[in-house]
């Protein structure tokens, strides 16, 4: 028996999500005498997939087919269903990115698997694992009793473990079935910070900011701490930043390891998708703002006095580390 989880790949890398899948694989699979397999689809160097050793993944079954290198949500399910029974893996590992949430569903049809999403704990013996309810405010516990299983981990709930070694790499004749979509266009973000799934530090703001022309602030403290950026739904609405950083219930769920949130209210409809950063910093002229009393650190004042103050703040306290 094997554990495979799958290894999602851009523009000729591994994702930081699946450093932390390899991870919970290869620590499942230690504690029940498995061996940790993992499946890469599309165009990459071996090297970068021999590094996953380093997070306990002992092979990588690597299908190196460009067909592979715009995403397909059934094409993947399709190749990772044909490779687990391959290797007769009785559990599958999916980070929950937006590749994980929609493969995981239709891997789970294909191989009438039971399907855990959300999960933020390794399985106990009896296969029960722990996972996030109604948009993070609560847990629930799920036994699986298929005897195949899907998991879907949140980003940045196990976390990755370093260790020692190298995965070995084996070629696959897998390859992409016919898709029923064609990619026209493909457009990325630019720059290197980390884009919002994968941020471990976000700097967000809100309608506090009072218009677009002032957001140079904001960037200039992300800059410092090297930082993603992002904003709350209205400010998205009225095009002051664009839609990808739009952060909340109906945008992109966050979980990073610092959350600076500064001229938003905290609606509950935002609160939901970042509720779950380890840290919550507030910065609102409003004592009476909700956000507040979800935040580890508070400060409430001008924002166009305390922002400008803490990026200096932060920049000396770098210049004196070096």
């Amino acid at each position: 028996m094997a554990i495979l989880f799958l290894v999602e790949i851009a523009e000729g890398k591994v994702k930081k999500a699946s450093f932390e899948a390899a991870s919970y694989a290869s620590t499942y699979a230690n504690q029940t005498g498995k061996e940790a397999v993992g499946l890469a689809l599309g165009t990459i160097d071996d090297a970068s997939l021999n590094a996953l050793g380093i997070y306990g993944a002992k092979k990588i079954i690597h299908a190196n087919n460009a067909g592979f290198d715009n995403f397909d949500a059934s094409t993947y399910a399709k190749a990772v269903a044909e490779v687990a029974t391959q290797i007769n893996a009785d559990t599958i590992v999916v980070s929950q990115t937006l590749t994980g949430k929609a493969v995981a569903p239709i891997i789970s049809a294909r191989l009438k698997a039971g399907l855990v999403s959300g999960a933020v704990s390794l399985p106990d013996a009896s296969f029960v694992v722990k996972k996030t309810a109604f948009s993070g405010k609560a847990f629930a516990y799920v036994k699986v009793e298929t005897a195949t299983k899907v998991v879907a981990i949140v980003p940045n709930s196990f976390g990755a473990t370093k260790g020692d070694g190298s995965a070995a790499v084996e070629a696959s004749s897998v390859a992409p079935a016919a898709s029923r979509v064609t990619v026209k266009e493909v457009s990325r973000q630019a720059g290197d910070i980390a884009p919002l799934p994968e941020a471990e530090l976000v700097v967000s703001a809100g309608r506090g900011m009072k218009g677009p022309e002032n957001w140079g602030i904001i960037e200039d403290l992300a800059a410092a701490l090297g930082a993603t950026t992002a904003c709350s739904r209205p400010v998205a609405d009225v095009h002051w930043r664009p839609h990808h950083e739009h952060v909340g219930q109906t945008g992109v769920a966050i979980r990073p390891n610092l959350y600076i949130a500064i001229g938003i209210s905290g609606a509950i409809q935002h609160l939901a998708g970042v509720n779950q950063s380890k840290c919550i910093v507030v910065i609102n002229k409003d004592p009476e703002a909700p956000f507040f009393k979800a935040a580890d650190y508070g400060i409430c004042g001008d924002l166009f006095e305390i922002v400008p103050k803490l990026t200096e703040a932060v920049k000396a306290l770098k210049a004196s580390q070096h």
